[in-house]
């Protein structure tokens, strides 16, 4: 029997280890069929849009560029030809499907090795429940800390549909979230430890968290609005604000005022004769 280590909900260590159900955890890995399982993974990721113009897909070349004899250069036909500078490529890829697929009894047995490995090198952890009633990020740091699991790509599998902890690690690199039965071959092996929701092994739902009332969640969207206050080193960094702009915009208003008196007054025009 496979024994894991066992955490409560708030990332302290129970006294015993949890004991792994054999049915999943019997502690054979199949290498063969974790490599197939990882190549057809990656298939299915690859678009497949990648293209490269051949003879016929390049603009030009309609000409022969001179003439089939007489001129003693080597007889050509289109300066499109794969030999010239600009021309066609041979054999270049063109768009398709990558799609592999592998049977249904063989992806469990690869997603079964991979459980069995990170068990066997002791990277599965047990904890109790996900309790999440809101999305928090700063929650799930500080609980993967608490585990020693902070530095190292971790997979957290839920009981269930748990949206608050998926959005609290969504944006974190180095966690992913999913759900149980979504967890792949693949995604067992790229990540370094296994935090695994007790009720996903036994079955048992937990039950649900109460929900937030509206005085905690009115506090918690009035802490996001708050302006961040600014440091000392910023502070003292801020320089002041300069008043010579102003200074100048009263000299020049000064200066033009006396251009203005010291202009003399216009002379009036001569009348014309014969105006009275």
């Amino acid at each position: 029997m496979i024994e894991a280590p066992h955490y409560g909900a708030d990332g302290a260590k129970r006294g015993g280890n949890f004991a792994l159900p054999a049915e999943y955890f019997d502690g054979t890995v199949n290498e063969p069929v974790l490599h197939q399982a990882v190549k057809v993974y990656l298939n299915n990721q690859r678009q497949g849009t990648h293209m490269t113009k051949s003879r016929s897909f390049v603009s030009g070349g309609n000409q022969k560029p001179w003439k089939q004899k007489g001129t003693g250069r080597a007889r050509q036909g289109s300066i499109r030809a794969p030999h010239w500078r600009g021309g066609g490529i041979v054999f270049g890829p063109t768009p398709r499907d990558y799609r592999t697929e592998i049977p249904r009894k063989v992806r469990q047995l690869a997603r079964k090795s991979a459980l069995n490995a990170r068990a066997r090198e002791g990277a599965v952890h047990v904890i109790e429940r996900l309790a999440f009633r809101a999305p928090k990020t700063a929650q799930l740091v500080s609980l993967l800390q608490s585990l020693g699991l902070a530095e190292r790509r971790i997979l957290v599998l839920t009981a269930g549909h748990n949206p608050n902890a998926y959005l609290s690690g969504r944006n974190l690199p180095t966690v992913e979230v999913m759900s149980y039965p979504e967890a792949s071959a693949y995604d067992i092996l790229w990540s370094e430890a296994v935090v695994v929701e007790e009720g996903a092994l036994t079955g048992v739902m937990p039950e649900p968290l109460p929900e937030e009332s509206e005085e905690e969640r009115a506090a918690r969207t009035e802490k996001k609005r708050r302006p961040v206050a600014a440091s000392p080193a910023a502070k003292a960094k801020k320089p002041k604000a300069e008043k010579k702009p102003a200074a100048k915009a009263k000299a020049t208003k000064k200066t033009s005022a006396k251009k203005s008196a010291s202009k003399p007054a216009k002379k009036a025009a001569p009348k014309k004769k014969g105006s009275k």
